[in-house]
């Protein structure tokens, strides 16, 4: 994929807000675009995996960063 993913910021959210959230945000993508989430809950280390794996989504990186996490997300065809 040429073109950049977005960031989405969900800093501050907590469970079930990220995920919620991320749902809305891709929904309204093109299947194959690409999402970056950043996020400050620890929980978001299960949520978001669990959510792309029950929603067709590929998460193709998690990295582990200053106060949380972020996550790329690539939307499949499935929302």
């Amino acid at each position: 994929m040429t073109e950049r993913a977005a960031i989405y910021d969900l800093k501050g959210l907590n469970c079930p807000l990220p995920v919620l959230k991320a749902k809305k945000r891709l929904a309204g993508m093109q299947p194959g675009s690409q999402l970056w989430l950043e996020t400050t809950d620890p929980l978001a280390v299960i949520d978001i995996p669990s959510f792309c794996a029950e929603s067709g989504h590929h998460l193709v990186e998690s990295t582990a960063v200053s106060g949380g996490h972020r996550f790329l997300v690539e939307r499949g065809d499935i929302a």
